[in-house]
């Protein structure tokens, strides 16, 4: 299927980027969203790892705010380790990651080496990716990439280029796409993209506020 097919089938997720008025709502709340999941996901000043979950349900809950829960499917299948949810049947990937220049964002997480080497022999991108690149006051973006624009970097640059294994003797935490593949991802002329101005407000966070109030209730 060529992006244009896919375009005209795909009514869904790039309304997101064309919705004037909920784009401006993305470039408002998400910095805001993102951290207060920091904030949940930390402890004595560290952010756990716990947080990219936190942000996928906050993307998800986005998507059930645009596209209503009927069109949202969010159980997936554990052996479905690409996709993380459905959106009128289109599978999607999300993958949040934070810096300047993006790297390290997880493929499969795995701690085997014979798996890693299975998947970089074996690796088709199965399905399109929304990746948000968090810069904290220095830019980043919410973006839109197509499966088959991945595919065609993919064969660019082949696998070896495109796909990071773990480094031998290390404690692997998974395969990661290249930073370089990532770049190139971001800035191809068919990927979606809406900037965001990472800025942190200062917010009264309190960690168990809600869980006394729960333990309260009669």
């Amino acid at each position: 299927m060529t992006i244009f097919e896919k375009k005209i089938m795909s009514k869904n997720i790039e309304e997101i980027f064309k919705d004037k008025g909920l784009v401006l709502r993305i470039q408002d709340k998400l910095p805001k969203l993102f951290h207060l999941a920091e904030l949940e996901s930390s402890r004595a000043g560290r952010i756990g790892m716990e947080v990219g979950s936190v942000r996928e349900k906050i993307i998800v809950a986005l998507l059930i705010y645009k596209f209503g829960n009927k069109n949202v499917k969010t159980e997936i299948p554990i052996t479905e380790a690409e996709i993380d949810v459905e959106v009128y049947g289109n599978p999607l990937s999300i993958k949040t990651i934070t810096g300047k220049k993006p790297n390290g964002v997880k493929l499969i997480w795995t701690v085997d080496a014979n798996k890693s080497r299975e998947f970089l022999e074996n690796y088709i991108p199965s399905c399109d990716m929304i990746f948000i690149q968090i810069n904290w006051d220095n830019g980043g973006g919410f973006y839109l990439i197509y499966k088959e624009t991945q595919t065609e970097l993919l064969r660019k640059l082949g696998r070896t280029s495109y796909i990071k294994l773990p480094k031998a003797g290390t404690n692997p935490r998974g395969v990661e796409m290249s930073g370089q593949a990532l770049q190139e991802l971001i800035k191809h002329d068919d990927t979606f993209y809406i900037p965001i101005d990472w800025k942190k407000e200062i917010m009264d966070f309190q960690p168990f506020k809600r869980w006394i109030e729960l333990w309260e209730q009669e």
